[in-house]
């Protein structure tokens, strides 16, 4: 069996049939664009190697529960499956962003309050729950634009690097990304403090 006349599809047929080396085959041709994706995003060698491994792992899993619809395309499948799982290592690790509207003002700008009393603190924290909500509600390319720029501190580069598009239609969904922001902080009135968001 040489890698170069089995394509993946037919390994992966040979793995639901019990041949483990068909899998392994998989892993030897794919692993490098897998851990290129991933290291992208965290920007760590041993956790790049530790996320690799749980890609597989979790596409083995995937594969035994007949969730992979074979389409000919298991890199790409593959590859979305790394991507998401390295933006939630980002996710679990609690990070709070300072993200920079369209006007480059900070969306936190006078966070520093010269006396910091109880309900600036809940202020200060209902906003940041307010925000988490609102990044959720954009569109998901929106959405994942802004996670990596602001959240994983990823150049525009890299971001389209790791998202297959190009610079400019990286910008462009940044840019929509905190025009959709502003609008949405703007037409909410629960927790909204005028001070956090300068127009």
């Amino acid at each position: 069996m040489k890698n170069v006349k089995i394509s993946d599809r037919e390994l992966l047929l040979l793995y639901k049939q019990g041949d483990e080396q068909a899998f392994s085959m998989l892993l030897e041709r794919h692993k490098d664009r897998v851990y290129t994706t991933v290291y992208l995003i965290v920007k760590d060698k041993y956790l790049a190697e530790d996320l690799l491994q749980e890609v597989f792992i979790k596409a083995i899993t995937m594969i035994k529960a007949d969730r992979y619809k074979d389409e000919g395309k298991f890199l790409s499948w593959i590859l979305r499956i790394a991507h998401n799982m390295a933006i939630d290592q980002y996710r679990k690790a609690k990070r709070s962003p300072i993200i920079m509207m369209e006007d480059g003002s900070n969306i936190f700008n006078t966070l520093a309050f010269s006396e910091t009393s109880f309900e600036d603190v809940q202020i200060k924290q209902d906003t940041h729950d307010l925000l988490k909500v609102l990044i959720k509600e954009l569109p998901d390319s929106q959405r994942e634009v802004l996670v990596m720029r602001h959240y994983m501190q990823m150049s525009f580069q890299e971001i389209a690097a790791s998202t297959n598009v190009s610079i400019n239609t990286a910008l462009g969904r940044m840019r929509y990304a905190l025009i959709n922001l502003r609008k949405k902080l703007q037409q909410n009135t629960v927790a909204y403090d005028p001070k956090l968001y300068p127009t």
